[in-house]
């Protein structure tokens, strides 16, 4: 959520941006501007009315202390009017607020100004790529046939359980698939990221301050009678730990990763672009969080990028960034890089890692605030990025270390996984 103050001095800047992303209402922001105006100027009459109602009071003990009994009725009365009129603008002042809050909710984030125009993810800008496609086999399968064939993953499995969305994971498949999160986890705790087990369940509050609500309420699982949610990314608990918090600047930055089940809905999600690995409704993924003093932001945001390069250099994958464009922006995102591995089988990019700075516009929801070096409190900023999503993560590992003898294991999972190669008789 954008802060008063910004909206009230960057008006220009701010309606360019939200011009950029494609904002379709932008007379919200003279809505914004107007009642704030309103909000301020009646909290100023407010004021003065408490302060001439505290002052009465003291005449008033004093006259009573001086047998002015007489008088000090007089000025009761005129302290009957004045709270008259104290609480008429109080409820005022609530009403505005609150309609003050809810337009400013409904206002997305400002792109940063690297962030290319764009529409849609056809604008999106490619930044890096690392062209190391491997030469798969003239039958080169896709990895939910991969899976089957060699008894790693199944979805039928799942289904019967669950529903389509929810796969099993057996034998080498389940093994590799917990090498990765103790990988993963392993490469962001060596790079200075503190580990942190969080709940899978959060109220609306969590979900409000990190931007899930209401924007991606229709993509998540709701249980109704604790009013709770499942978490559709381990950004929303990890992010809130420092919710309605005020820190000191010795405490920072604060990097923090975490390992959770992510669970979404993807209502609407249907054809062979999902089939497989490709979008689940439960999968498993490492995040990581940090949180910065302003100045310091983009170069933590480089950082997060360079290391989650790193991992993918490891294993060895053919990989891109792309630098994402105003259109394809997440409502709460000024910047971000997702990252794409190559699917050899089924010759198509597939994302794996956004990683984002989020400016204050996180904090703001959050009131997450701290006290720079003169005491004085300023806001913070967020970032996050998947280090990393697994399911398309496994599925490009697959597919492009098939051969003809089996699948290989890259050499940085094999003390993960405690074997180098999946073979055809493994689960026989």
């Amino acid at each position: 959520m954008l802060a008063l103050q910004y909206i009230r001095e960057n008006k220009e800047v701010l309606l360019k941006g939200l011009e950029k992303r494609g904002f379709k209402t932008p007379k919200i922001i003279d809505q914004i501007i107007n009642l704030d105006k309103n909000r301020r100027t009646k909290q100023a009459k407010l004021d003065m009315l408490l302060a001439e109602s505290n002052e009465i009071a003291k005449k008033i003990g004093v006259l009573f202390k001086s047998g002015k009994a007489k008088e000090a009725d007089t000025l009761k009365e005129k302290t009957i009017t004045l709270k008259a009129k104290t609480k008429i603008l109080q409820e005022q002042l609530q009403n505005i607020t609150s309609h003050l809050f809810e337009l400013r909710t409904q206002v997305p984030n400002v792109p940063h100004e690297i962030v290319p125009k764009g529409s849609s993810e056809e604008d999106n800008e490619v930044i890096f790529r690392v062209d190391n496609i491997p030469n798969a086999p003239g039958n080169g399968l896709p990895h939910w046939e991969l899976a089957r064939k060699y008894d790693l993953i199944d979805f039928e499995l799942g289904n019967k359980i669950t529903g389509a969305g929810f796969p099993v994971y057996k034998g080498k498949g389940a093994k590799l698939q917990r090498g990765l999160i103790n990988y993963f986890l392993d490469k962001n705790t060596a790079a200075g990221y503190k580990e942190v087990q969080v709940p899978h369940l959060v109220n609306e509050d969590s979900g409000f301050s990190t931007g899930q609500l209401p924007d991606k309420e229709s993509q998540m699982y709701h249980i109704q009678n604790e009013n709770l949610y499942l978490i559709p990314t381990a950004e929303v608990p990890i992010t809130n730990l420092y919710r309605n918090c005020l820190l000191d600047i010795s405490e920072l930055p604060i990097a923090l990763t975490g390992y959770t089940p992510c669970f979404r809905r993807e209502a609407g999600s249907y054809g062979a672009h999902v089939r497989g690995l490709n979008r689940l409704h439960q999968f498993d993924k490492v995040e990581i969080v940090r949180i910065e003093e302003p100045e310091k932001a983009m170069n933590a945001l480089d950082q997060m990028i360079d290391h989650v390069k790193s991992i993918l250099n490891e294993l060895e994958l053919p990989y891109r960034i792309l630098k994402l464009c105003a259109g394809d922006l997440g409502f709460t995102s000024a910047l971000t890089y997702d990252f794409e591995i190559f699917s050899s089988a089924q010759e198509r990019w597939l994302e794996i890692s956004s990683v984002s700075t989020f400016n204050s516009f996180q904090a703001e929801r959050l009131r997450l605030r701290y006290k720079d070096s003169n005491g004085k409190k300023q806001s913070l900023h967020t970032l996050n990025g998947s280090s990393l999503a697994l399911p398309r993560v496994l599925a490009g590992l697959l597919e492009n270390y098939q051969g003809s003898k089996g699948i290989k294991i890259p050499k940085a999972l094999v003390p993960y996984t405690g074997f180098d190669q999946i073979n055809l008789d493994d689960h026989l």
